[in-house]
């Protein structure tokens, strides 16, 4: 549509498949460090470690907690779960380390995105990377998949000082960009952080619905729904 001129595009689990990469690198993180010397069955781990990374990517948001604690907490918790183990603020950095090197090695992508993105660049419009994800690891994920080129500007919560869905954070990703609230558009899988954020600081947001999220049970309106990434073409 002729109304943006600017898309703020959220990263981890809109174009990056954040979660399916990250399925594999625990995977290799737990023969790393032989857990199955503590744990008889590896789903055990891996259930608590997702338990954990969402309650504690949920607060990192909100503001609730820092970096460190998330880092050290989201394999603290799994680890308790297992037999024999002791369980060191030094054990759990090594591993979230490891882990972090697993993933950021990845290429996988959302089906579509290179597409959606050769054709956004191709419309004209000015693309900018507004992620919560770490600095040093959402550069080395963002060569890793060969998606760094599409974007005019990376906008990290780390820079912005706080995390999406603030307004301040939209303020921030505004100014730095030099677009305009009127005719910006944000693009992204979560409906608090990226669609409800935006919509709170007056922009446009298209979310896309990859977790199959029901709208007639939320209070959150998106502008736009796109189903699969090429469908955000119909609208842009």
């Amino acid at each position: 549509m002729d109304k943006y001129q600017d898309l703020f595009i959220d990263f981890d689990d809109t174009l990056y498949d954040t979660y399916g990469n990250a399925v594999i690198a625990l995977q290799e993180t737990f023969d790393a460090f032989h857990l199955e010397q503590y744990f008889d069955n590896p789903q055990v781990f891996y259930d608590a470690y997702w338990a954990a990374n969402i309650d504690l990517w949920t607060r990192y948001s909100k503001g609730e907690i820092t970096r460190p604690h998330l880092i050290v907490e989201r394999f603290r918790r799994p680890l308790s779960e297992g037999k024999g183990l002791d369980i060191t603020e030094q054990y759990c950095l090594e591993m979230s380390d490891r882990f972090l090197d697993f993933c950021s090695c990845k290429s996988g992508v959302i089906e579509g995105a290179h597409e959606l993105m050769s054709y956004l660049k191709q419309k004209g419009y000015r693309m900018h990377m507004c992620s919560n994800g770490f600095h040093e690891v959402q550069y080395k994920k963002l060569a890793s998949c060969g998606l760094r080129d599409f974007f005019d500007t990376i906008i990290l919560s780390e820079d912005a000082g706080v995390n999406k869905p603030s307004p301040l954070y939209f303020d921030y990703a505004l100014k730095v960009s030099g677009a305009k609230r009127q005719n910006t558009l944000m693009i992204g899988d979560n409906l608090n952080t990226d669609i409800k954020g935006a919509l709170s600081a007056g922009i446009d947001a298209l979310l896309f619905n990859r977790w199959q999220v029901n709208l007639s049970e939320s209070t959150i309106t998106p502008t736009y729904i796109a189903e699969t990434l090429l469908d955000i073409k119909k609208v842009l």
